[in-house]
């Protein structure tokens, strides 16, 4: 059965730039934007700006440059000086690669504020009101109200490419099959003794395989993040209460762009960590008392829609270390693909691909603004993980420190259109784009004045 349901709402929001989600990506649209004296309305679902980062407990932001240049300058590099700063001395000596998530959350509340971003927490996207090929609001849905948000420039930064498919873009998803990566619940250990630890944390998984400890014979075990360092009582005896962040087992068949789907996959998460508590407790050293204190309350979702652009960047880019004329950014993650499904057959695939797919010390290739901007849509661009690439280059940009350098360039473009009482993404000045990106610190190695 179906009705027709139709409601007079009121325009809260009147301003020149619109952000839809306030991860990583978003945060780095919506702060660069409003930094460079645009006015900025950032919907954020969740009760924290970071994303997987915060709403998912990804306990490491992986690689932010390649061994020689910091690749994601700029944003990135910002919040890595403010982590350092504020995250304390222990975690500089003990756990610089992972994400304290507290310290995040409070830096990037302090960044969306000082740089007077206008924001609401509890905030849902959903509707695009579309009107020849140009976004007229966006609907949210928040605690009390649902409401429209008028702006000229929209920005998706919602990881899904929420807004792109509600505005009616083409939208590419999963395999050749509509297969995406599995997901992964992560979750928040204690009772770790990192001093005992040893690694790889899967060298006995045929061992717990044997004995029937997993439903799943899972075989990628990305593994526990060490989150701070273990303390010693007054005789300076070790007291193993270390803390853990784990990226560990997958959640497979799962379809982000489905509420049923999310629900199930994170009823079997929360179970399968069960069978991760014993594997690690019982196998492995270091780990014999250690406690799960708290799941993610959102499954780690890594594949979902890719919105198709004027350009798709693509492996052989990533082969070629391309260079591209409209170049917002460089990047160097490998093609980290994780399988679909659960067998042996997904994981060699898995194995062979993230071997053969890495770059050297040095080494990275170009982002092109072509993939920010969004076919058949006039005033809309994209960041972060839904930006318009194939499989194998969303599974390498996908990454935070990749979504801060995708994000910072939306950002920018959106002040640079507004600068010149535009709205026409694929029509925009590239290379002042690129001089003001260069201007904030961006790693832009082959803009020329």
């Amino acid at each position: 059965m179906r009705i027709a349901y139709s409601k007079e709402i009121d325009v809260k929001y009147d301003v020149d730039v619109f952000v839809a989600g306030g991860g990583p990506a978003g945060m780095a649209a919506a702060v660069t934007c409003a930094r460079a004296g645009r006015s900025v309305f950032l919907a954020e679902s969740y009760s924290a700006f970071g994303g997987a980062a915060v709403t998912m407990l990804v306990p490491a932001f992986m690689s932010f440059g390649d061994g020689v240049h910091f690749l994601a300058d700029g944003f990135g590099r910002e919040i890595r000086d403010r982590i350092a700063r504020e995250a304390g001395e222990r975690w500089r000596k003990y756990c610089p690669d992972s994400i304290p998530a507290e310290v995040l959350k409070r830096i990037y509340d302090d960044m969306a504020t000082d740089a007077g971003v206008r924001f609401q927490f509890h905030t849902n996207l959903t509707d695009a009101v579309v009107e020849d090929g140009k976004i007229r609001y966006a609907v949210c849905a928040a605690k009390g109200q649902v409401f429209a948000v008028k702006a000229k420039l929209y920005i998706d930064c919602t990881g899904d490419g929420e807004l792109s498919m509600m505005a009616g873009a083409e939208c590419a998803y999963g395999d050749e099959n509509g297969r995406t990566m599995a997901a992964t619940l992560c979750g928040l250990w204690s009772g770790i003794d990192w001093s005992r630890v040893q690694g790889p944390d899967r060298r006995r998984l045929d061992d717990a395989f044997a004995d029937n400890v997993f439903t799943n014979i899972d075989r990628h075990l990305p593994g526990m993040w060490r989150l701070c360092a273990e303390t010693a009582d007054e005789n300076g005896a070790h007291r193993p209460d270390g803390i853990g962040g784990s990226n560990a087992g997958h959640v497979y068949g799962i379809d982000a762009r489905d509420a049923a789907s999310l629900t199930e996959g994170i009823i079997r998460g929360r179970k399968q960590l069960m069978e991760y508590r014993k594997y690690y407790r019982e196998y492995l050293t270091g780990f014999e008392t250690m406690e799960l204190v708290a799941t993610a309350p959102h499954l780690g979702i890594r594949e979902s829609r890719r919105v198709m652009g004027d350009y798709c960047l693509n492996l052989e880019d990533f082969q070629n270390r391309a260079v591209f004329e409209d170049e917002i950014g460089r990047y160097n993650y490998p093609v980290d693909i994780h399988s679909p499904t659960n067998d042996s057959a997904g994981y060699n695939k898995f194995m062979k691909e993230y071997t053969s797919y890495v770059m050297g010390r040095g080494e990275s290739y170009g982002i092109p603004y072509r993939c920010l901007t969004v076919r058949g849509l006039t005033n809309l661009l994209t960041a972060g993980r839904c930006i318009s690439t194939d499989r194998s280059l969303q599974a390498s940009v996908r990454v935070m420190p990749g979504c801060y350098i995708t994000g910072q360039a939306a950002g920018m473009a959106a002040a640079v259109l507004c600068d010149g009482h535009s709205d026409d993404v694929h029509g925009a000045d590239v290379h002042e784009i690129q001089k003001r990106l260069v201007g904030i610190g961006a790693y832009l190695p082959n803009y020329r004045e």
